[in-house]
């Protein structure tokens, strides 16, 4: 019973880099890459995300992890990649 309601929780997480991703992108089109004066709603909504999935991340391998290992890996794996191209246009735009 809790792998299927984890395997529907492990998108979330996902779903909130994507999230993080489309805010970055749709701030790229609108205000440019140049700085900013001050920290926008964007930043903060990015940050929001990007922090607010750790704990669910953890909540499942932990929940998980001894069911059904190989399932958690592939699942934490996608979530690195995901979570790496939301912070890659952050960290090379400053």
């Amino acid at each position: 019973m809790l792998s299927e309601r984890a395997g529907t929780f492990a998108f979330i997480p996902i779903i909130m880099s994507a999230a993080a991703i489309t805010i970055v992108v749709i701030h790229v089109i609108t205000a440019g890459t140049a700085p900013q004066a001050d920290e926008g709603v964007e930043a903060h909504l990015w940050q929001l995300l990007m922090a607010g999935q750790l704990p669910l991340v953890a909540f499942l391998a932990l929940a998980v992890m001894a069911r059904d290992r190989s399932s958690v890996l592939r699942m934490l794996g996608l979530q690195v990649a995901v979570a790496l191209v939301a912070i890659t246009p952050v960290y090379l735009l400053h």
